[in-house]
């Protein structure tokens, strides 16, 4: 068992590692959004994994219920659309 416990948490560390370095290394705003998503639901799994599900379902509830939402709605509303851009005449 223990060598099933150590694989999964070397397969989601680097899947932590790689989407917060995405977080930062992206360009684009709403890609950086959606991997930090996915940077913190792989921190809840690792809660999960050293068995304290409580800080795992807030880690889920807050976090990326609450502050990816609002990360979500920023980005739409800031984002400009093609519509939006004066044609020059």
């Amino acid at each position: 068992m223990a060598v099933a416990e150590t694989l999964a948490f070397a397969l989601f560390a680097i899947v932590t590692v790689g989407s917060a370095l995405g977080v930062v290394l992206v360009r684009d705003v709403w890609h950086a959004a959606l991997l930090l998503g996915v940077a913190l639901l792989s921190v809840a799994v690792h809660y999960v994994m050293l068995r304290a599900e409580f800080l795992a379902a807030m880690q889920v509830l807050v976090y990326v219920g609450g502050v990816l939402i609002l990360i979500t709605f920023a980005v739409m509303l800031t984002r400009e659309s093609a519509s939006d851009e004066e044609v020059p005449a």
